[in-house]
């Protein structure tokens, strides 16, 4: 929808005001981090175990990397099945130099009780043997170059998924892959990666992955509450940006554009609009916001192994979109949450079994079953998912407008005139 009033001026009012939803959102999101941070055992409360708010925080992350999978397919139309591959090289970036930099701590301490003081060839050597002698290596390779630079391996977050997204995007879209061969090339360059990363040679440890990512360098002293607390902080941040920007990029022309690639992509190019342009920056920006999601989960999880990055991943996310509602943002948080956490109820053992005579039913091998058959039920009976529900209780009847026109054309209903 066009940013204009309705007599065909721009819009001055504030984007929250003409966006209400977007508000509610945010909102509803301050109040339950609000909420959860008083009840933390960080603030002395102890009615949210550091456990259980390490959860939410890894919940606010896959709610933030279904945001990205809406996007781009919801929006846009591009079933992508590798996002999650996206969202594991954001873990492996910011993982990087966790990693090194904690085992620098650690073997500058070691190597300290000596007679002579270690030189930082010593130092550099110690630190190689540590992280890769697990698989029978000390050298460092090329790809930790900048492993001992926060910045770098930050911008790395960003960088790389982008740079990969944009370079396989300009690949697909200028040869105009559309549609389920798409969908092969996305999950096939997804399993590619992650027999990449399986690899002992590849210099990120193979099937042992990155460890010890929730030990922050420097801050021994710090308890893991608070640590956990920082995280959910900064998770809810990253969720109510993202949640914003994406909002603002859809609201406009350029979310009209992309929806009609969606619905019409050929009619869209017709018009003389470059296509191939507006796919390949939603899948390079949503690919960036997906690594970003990932940079900030895997500090919570601990550790991040290729077995992340595998197709079945990004087939989950697809899943949590569309239960929670494709073609609208909040659907895809709604889902995300929603799965993140009946999930962790289901297989972390909270769920009591199910006799049934002649057959136990253990929760932690069905779950998969659940959620492929909560998937088949909505797509049959349920096309607008979770996110369905929302429209339903806030849905507002069209204007009365006493017999006279709706809009130029017959029956014509104006979106304008519709949200007044």
């Amino acid at each position: 929808m066009a940013d204009v009033s309705l007599t065909g001026l721009p819009n001055r009012r504030p984007f929250a005001l003409r966006y209400p939803s977007v508000l509610v959102f945010i909102a509803a999101l301050a109040l339950f981090t609000l909420t959860v941070t008083f009840l933390s055992e960080a603030m002395g409360n102890g009615a949210v175990s550091t456990s259980f708010l390490k959860t939410l925080g890894k919940t606010l992350c896959l709610c933030l990397v279904a945001i990205s999978m809406d996007l781009v397919w919801g929006y846009c139309g591009i079933l992508s099945l590798g996002h999650m591959a996206f969202f594991g090289l954001g873990g492996y970036a910011i993982g990087m130099w966790l990693m090194y930099a904690r085992t620098e701590i650690i073997v500058t301490e070691s190597l300290a009780n000596g007679i002579i003081p270690p030189t930082a060839e010593e130092i550099r050597d110690g630190i190689g043997t540590q992280i890769f002698g697990v698989v029978g290596s000390s050298e460092f390779p090329p790809i930790w170059a900048f492993a001992h630079s926060l910045p770098l391996q930050l911008l790395a977050v960003v960088l790389v998924p982008g740079l990969i997204a944009l370079v396989f995007g300009w690949l697909a879209f200028r040869s105009r892959v559309t549609g389920v061969y798409l969908s092969i090339l996305t999950q096939a360059m997804t399993l590619a990666l992650s027999l990449w990363l399986f690899q002992n040679d590849n210099g990120l440890r193979g099937n042992n992955g990155l460890s010890g990512l929730q030990n922050l360098p420097g801050l021994d002293t710090v308890p893991q509450a608070t640590v956990s607390l920082w995280f959910f902080w900064a998770s809810a941040l990253a969720l109510a940006l993202g949640y914003l920007v994406s909002a603002w990029l859809v609201s406009g022309k350029f979310g009209s554009v992309v929806r009609a690639i969606r619905d019409d992509e050929a009619r869209v190019r017709f018009l003389g609009y470059p296509v191939e342009g507006f796919k390949l920056f939603v899948f390079t920006f949503t690919a960036v916001i997906a690594a970003i999601a990932g940079a900030l989960y895997y500090p919570q999880a601990g550790i991040i192994n290729p077995a992340e990055l595998a197709p079945i991943a990004s087939i989950y996310l697809a899943v949590w979109v569309a239960i929670g509602g494709r073609g609208r943002l909040y659907g895809a948080v709604i889902g995300a949450a929603f799965v993140s956490l009946v999930s962790t109820y289901f297989t972390g053992g909270q769920a009591p079994d199910l006799n049934l005579g002649f057959y136990t039913i253990s929760w932690v091998d069905w779950w998969t079953v659940l959620l492929g058959l909560s998937f088949v039920l909505v797509t049959l009976f349920a096309p607008k998912g979770l996110g369905g529900l929302v429209d339903l209780i806030s849905e507002r009847k069209a204007p009365n407008r006493r017999g006279a026109p709706l809009g130029p054309d017959a029956g014509a209903l104006r979106e304008e005139e519709a949200e007044t």
